[in-house]
């Protein structure tokens, strides 16, 4: 089950992927609830900062819907690296109920930021996929901070994130 949600028709990627700058993050995670309640909780913006560690500062500025929209703008703020508080606004830009949703920075640390949530119902649960595509700034420093810490950072959110769910929906 793949799902293209853009083509590589932008300037933006098509540079990215000469230059391979652009990483790409998956991480599966098997849910122990229904599919319903699980689309539930993963479509309110409400649940970003339960999901979130606490260690990023991370906080919403703009009021949210109880269930996310396409056209659905984000504003919030974080504290990634060394307690320097960014700006970050998120657009979701596709949804296809309870298969897929998709939320795409316009603003903030990454050159490309484009996440991709899958839900699939299976035995015992529902199993979701994350696919992160991404492009930091600033060419072969950019290449040096994945390397030093931004891919295990990602890969340290993921896992929280992971922890929290699980313990959120043990079945």
């Amino acid at each position: 089950m793949k799902y293209i949600t853009h083509s590589l028709e932008s300037d933006y990627l098509r540079s990215a992927l000469n230059a391979q700058l652009m990483y790409q993050l998956r991480r599966k995670q098997l849910i122990r609830t229904d599919l319903e309640t699980c689309w539930d909780f993963f479509i309110s913006p409400n649940n970003l900062q339960k999901i979130t560690p606490s260690y990023m500062g991370f906080n919403v500025l703009t009021e949210q819907p109880e269930k996310a929209y396409e056209g659905l703008i984000i504003a919030y703020t974080l504290s990634p690296v060394m307690k320097i508080r960014l700006g970050w606004i998120t657009e979701i830009t596709h949804i296809k109920e309870k298969l897929f949703f998709v939320d795409e920075q316009r603003k903030g640390p990454y050159s490309i930021w484009h996440h991709e949530h899958h839900f699939e119902e299976v035995e015992g649960g529902v199993m979701m996929t994350d696919i992160v595509t991404y492009v930091l700034p600033f060419g072969f420093l950019g290449k040096f901070a994945h390397w030093l810490f931004v891919k295990k950072q990602l890969e340290g959110i993921f896992e929280h994130r992971n922890k929290v769910v699980t313990e959120l929906f043990p079945g």
